[in-house]
Order: structure tokens, then sequence, then C-alpha cells
């Protein structure tokens, strides 16, 4: 393999060229008088251009070139014509000539026949129909490989569908059987620039010891610096909407005294997401259809058991006042894991586990974190988002109360005007749909879900009589789409945000 000329070497036979000849008209053939690459002889020209050295005209051609395929049949010759040759007087089974030919039996088979060159008598039995064959196709692809003009012309012709002329047949296959596909090709005329020199200078862009050590620096010259050149930009961090509002919510969460629970495991078990929040296990919410179900750990054992039983008796039989479902409850139903569909499974746990205490204390408790639901997504739902949660426990709270906790908390996010709807959760009796109105949409949208905690929850784990627990939930997303007056989930929150929208996003917080 011949060495690669240096760069040095190609631009000064470049610029002794000019300098002799005044112009080049073909980049494509002065590099092959260099015998080097274009693609080296270009890197030389962009960077006299960049000096004004030399200037410059892009000359564009098209033309058709062989694909890859189209290659190895100019090399070897076309499969239906080696199918042709693999077949016996007496014919050939499919299989045989399928083992002959390998991938490129089906295509073989398929343009033999096209051509009328075999027949298959049955389904196996394949004859051939001629004697011998000639592979002009083979010839043409060679022509192209050649670059012909008459071969190129007749299949630019082909490619303008209003032409009337006559196109011979085996160019017509070419495009059909894609064996070609159009390349376009850039090379330059080259001629002198206003700072042409025959030896271009090599600025110096910095002093250095040696220069100074040496003296020489007096008799350099410095590349001019352009001081109206744009710096790097700043690397700043960004503020995302959904992050602005989480701040705020959970500023507002701390102002009215409440504490974070922790909610760091997403996955979580079908008991604490469901049967101690007093689901039934025939609940729609516990098909795959809407939540996803993990196979590895499927399941869990690590379940209170005392606390279990209670659960288990109440859905079975009742209790506490109430006639329960009067189903069969089963143990295995409550042990399969899942990614958590709310974080009402977190406040499960948290009041169970201030049951347990020996002194009851009231509590206000708050988390925002991600939940999973098995949905379809579209403009207001995402199958993973994040969820609001927010509840009282103490003694004698009212549904009065649970209206004004809200009020208070939605007002204090900026979106004062609340609508409530009467609904129904297998957990709380009364239940209220929360809504707000959209600047965007022009109507009211849904936000979250409240309502009181049932006794068939509350009493199993071990909380007094007479304790009531408010609570609600709601998404991050909603809030922030209502306050920043985005209609689309979608450019909030997952892989299609636009970043570039982030970044110029002035630094706002949302008023309180």
């Amino acid at each position: 393999m011949a060495a690669t000329q240096p760069s040095a070497d190609v631009e000064g036979a470049l610029l002794a060229h000019l300098n002799a000849n005044g112009e080049i008209p073909d980049s494509r053939a002065f590099a092959s008088s260099l015998g080097v690459p274009h693609k080296d002889l270009e890197d030389v020209i962009k960077r006299l251009l960049a000096f004004r050295i030399i200037e410059s005209t892009d000359i564009t051609t098209e033309a058709w070139v062989l694909t890859d395929e189209a290659k190895d049949y100019a090399a070897r010759g076309c499969p239906e014509v080696h199918l042709v040759a693999a077949i016996p007087p007496e014919g050939a089974s499919r299989a045989a000539l399928k083992e002959e030919l390998g991938d490129v039996f089906d295509i073989a088979l398929k343009n033999a026949a096209k051509n009328k060159w075999i027949e298959q008598g049955n389904r196996d039995l394949v004859l051939r129909t001629v004697e011998d064959t000639k592979d002009e196709l083979q010839e043409l692809l060679k022509r192209v490989e050649n670059g012909e003009d008459e071969v190129q012309e007749q299949l630019k012709r082909l490619e303008n569908p209003k032409t009337r002329e006559v196109v011979p047949d085996p160019i017509k296959v070419l495009k059909r059987r894609k064996l070609v596909t159009k390349e376009k090709t850039i090379w330059y005329s080259l001629k002198k620039g206003p700072e042409f020199v025959v030896k271009r200078k090599t600025l110096a862009t910095d002093v250095t010891r040696e220069h100074l050590k040496s003296g020489d620096w007096k008799d350099l010259e410095f590349k001019d610096y352009n001081y109206g050149a744009q710096g790097q930009p700043i690397a700043i961090g960004y503020s995302q909407p959904l992050l602005e509002v989480r701040e705020a919510i959970q500023n507002i969460f701390l102002e009215m005294g409440f504490s974070e629970m922790p909610t760091n495991m997403f996955v979580e078990s079908s008991f604490w997401n469901f049967d101690a929040l007093f689901q039934p296990q025939q609940h729609p919410a516990r098909d795959s259809h809407d939540t996803f179900f993990l196979k590895a750990p499927a399941t869990t054992t690590q379940l209170p058991d005392d606390y279990l039983e209670k659960v288990k008796q109440v859905h079975q039989s009742g209790g506490y006042g109430s006639k329960g479902y009067g189903y069969d409850w089963k143990r295995d139903e409550a042990e399969k894991n899942l990614l958590r569909t709310h974080t009402t499974a977190v406040s499960a746990r948290m009041l169970y586990k201030l049951a347990q205490e020996e002194h009851f204390a009231p509590k206000r408790y708050y988390s925002i974190d991600r939940v999973f639901r098995n949905e379809a997504v579209d403009r207001t739902h995402l199958a993973e988002f994040h969820q609001i949660e927010g509840l009282i426990c103490d003694y004698g709270l009212t549904l009065g109360d649970l209206i004004g906790v809200l009020e208070d908390f939605f007002s204090r996010l900026g979106m004062p005007k609340l609508r409530f709807k009467p609904a129904y959760n297998p957990y709380t009796e009364p239940s209220m749909e929360i809504f707000s109105y959209h600047e965007g949409f022009k109507k009211w949208v849904e936000i979250g879900n409240s309502g009181m905690f049932r006794p068939e929850m509350l009493l199993p784990m071990g909380l007094p009589e007479g304790v009531n627990v408010i609570a609600w939930g709601l998404s991050l997303e909603r809030p922030t789409m209502i306050l920043q007056e985005i209609d689309n989930i979608r450019n909030l929150f997952g892989p299609k945000v636009d970043f570039n929208k982030i970044k110029g996003r002035p630094m706002c917080r949302v008023g309180l």
C-alpha cells in the first residue's frame, strides 16, 4: 500500500500549481495526479479557504452507482443464472437448490421464473426450460460500475416519469430490483485568493518560555485575536418546571406543619398497596391491565401476621360496623409484588406504625414521589408520574376540616379556583374529587382525590376510637401544567421534553 502524502506536501504542490497556472479546474483530477485521495486534498482546500489564500467554486454531479448487492452480482454473476446452471436436465428439488444457492435462493427462483427460464412441475421439482442463459444483467452492472455515460443517461431518463423516451427493459430491472442508487459527488475548481502566497506562514498563537529565552519572539508573526468572539457558555443549572412546583408544594406542606414520609420503596406488596386500604381483591385496579406486577421477586412474605389476620377478617366478614365484602380472602394475592400505584401505600404503613406507639399523638404527613400505572399515554396521562399525598390524623376531624385544608393548601399554591365533586373510593368515605380551572384548556380539570379514611381501614391497625384521618392525593404534573399553562404532559416529563425550552425559561418561582 502506498504511503499517504503528508498534508504539507499536498498544500505545497497545490500552491505551486496555482502560482504557475493560475487555476485548477478539477480538484479530482489534481488529487489523482498527486496520487492522494480527494478527501486529503479537500482538507487542505478548506484550510486555505479559511485564510483566503485560495477561492473555490463547487462542482456538483449526481451519478448512479451500484449497491453492495449489485457489486456482488457484477463480480460473481446474477443468482438466477447460477440457479439455472445448477439444474440438471432431469430437474432438481427446491431443497437441493436452496442448499446450493443459500440466501439468494428465493430471489433467484423469483427472477428465473419471471424470465421463463424455469418451470415448477410440482411443489418440489424445478425444471429448466432453456439450454443456456446469458447474464445480460451482469454485463449491464459492469457498465454502470465503469460509469458509462450511455447507461447513466438511460437511468436519468427513467427517473423522470413524464419522459416519453423508450428505456431498455434491463435498465428498468436495475431500478425495480434496487441494484442502483444515486450518489452525489462534490469537487472544486480553484483559483488564487486575495491573500494568495506561494508558501503559507504558520502564525504563532502564544509566547512560550523557549521564545523568551531565545529572543526570537521579536521576529514572530502572531495570529490576530478576535476580541469580539463569543466565549464558551458558562455551565449553569436550569430550573425545570416540575421541580419548581415540587419545591413550592414541599414548602407549603412544611409551612402547614407537615412531616415528610419515607417513599423510597417503588416496589410494594399488594397487601400495603390494596388490602390494607380495604380495597377488595376482585377490584379492577388489581388487573395487570392497570397495574405493573413483578416477575422476580414475584411475592413477599414480610407481612405483619397479626395485622394481616385482622385485615383478612374485615374483608371476609366485616367488623367495626361494616359487613365487609363477603368473599374468600387469599393471602397469595396479598403477597404479590408490584410497582406501587399510589403513595397511599406509604400512608398505610405510616398509620400502622403510628398505631403501634404506646400513646397516640396527632400527626400531619406528606409525600411527593413516583407512582406507576399501566395506562395509555396521551396528552394528560403517563404510565409513570409523581403523586402528592397529604394526610392529617387527629380526633374529631370532619369533612369540613378537609375542605378547609384543601382550600388553604391550593390557595397557597396559586390555584384558588376549586370545585369538589362526590366520588367513591374503597378506602375513604365520604370521598371528593378536586377540580381546578385550567386557563390553557379553558375548562375545569380534575387535579386530585380526597376523603376521610374508613374505619375498616383505620381500626384494624389499632388506632383509637374517635381518631379520624383526612387525606388527599394529586399528581404533581397536572398542577404544574395548570400553573405553567402547558397543555401536553409529555412536554413536561419524560423523553420528549424539549431541553432547549427549559434552558430558555426565565428564572422564577411559583407565587405563594
